[in-house]
């Protein structure tokens, strides 16, 4: 393997774990061994043959393991708007949405990535029948690409480039934990302290944070910070 072979297939051993601890922290039954895998046997199982990047639908060319993330089925517990849900393969009709569900990720390695690649995508997660799609792109996408993903498909449509993704950037000392609430814990702290949700302090979705936790517009995540007094407190942000 050259140099420069080398360089890529340890970049896409990091991205590649760091997605599966993103989709762990979401709440999606993955084991410690499915993460913990060495470079040489990520090397030795995946980076055989070109390309390294690939669809999900190709485990045969022993390349990049998207087909691994491939309908993770999430335990019953509590999904992005904070409910108890036992995941199922179908989505119910977009006014109501299902509290949890698949996910589908797929590496794309284009050197541009355009509306083309995201309704190439979007199709096949509504085809599907995914709840949510992540789209892991090494080069940037497009803008006009970009806003077309709201409009797409009911499902949710996620998209990261690979630096985003060579850290757990929640593992940083300097990042606090973040816990999402449920809709009833929201409403028990809107009622305790008699407050509004837009009275609250608030976190765009385009945070890091945010972002790797799939936080969606209206949720309220709790976060806890070490104090020297008070050993650790908490405070509260609106997603917006």
């Amino acid at each position: 393997m050259s140099e420069e072979a080398g360089r890529e297939s340890l970049k896409l051993w990091r991205v590649w774990r760091t997605t599966r601890q993103m989709c762990r922290d979401r709440g999606y039954e993955i084991m410690d061994n499915e993460i913990d895998v060495s470079l040489d046997e990520f090397k030795h199982h995946y980076c055989d043959a070109p390309p390294l990047h690939c669809h999900l639908d190709t485990p045969a060319n022993k390349t990049f393991p998207q087909s691994q993330t491939h309908g993770l089925h999430p335990p019953p517990q509590r999904g992005h708007d904070g409910e108890i849900h036992r995941p199922s393969h179908t989505r119910t009709p977009r006014t109501r949405p299902p509290a949890i569900g698949t996910v589908f990720v797929e590496f794309n390695g284009d050197e541009t990535v355009g509306i083309k690649q995201l309704r190439t995508f979007a199709h096949y997660i509504d085809e599907q029948k995914h709840y949510t799609g992540i789209f892991i792109v090494a080069n940037k996408v497009s803008p006009s690409a970009l806003k077309i993903i709201p409009t797409v498909l009911p499902a949710i449509l996620e998209v990261f480039r690979e630096d985003e993704l060579l850290v757990n950037i929640t593992m940083h000392e300097l990042v606090p934990k973040h816990v999402l609430l449920s809709k009833e814990e929201k409403a028990k702290l809107l009622e305790r302290y008699r407050l509004k949700e837009s009275q609250l302090p608030r976190i765009q979705t385009t945070d890091p944070v945010a972002k790797y936790l799939g936080l969606r517009r209206g949720q309220v995540v709790k976060i806890i910070r070490k104090s020297e007094t008070a050993g650790r407190y908490a405070s509260y942000r609106w997603a917006i």
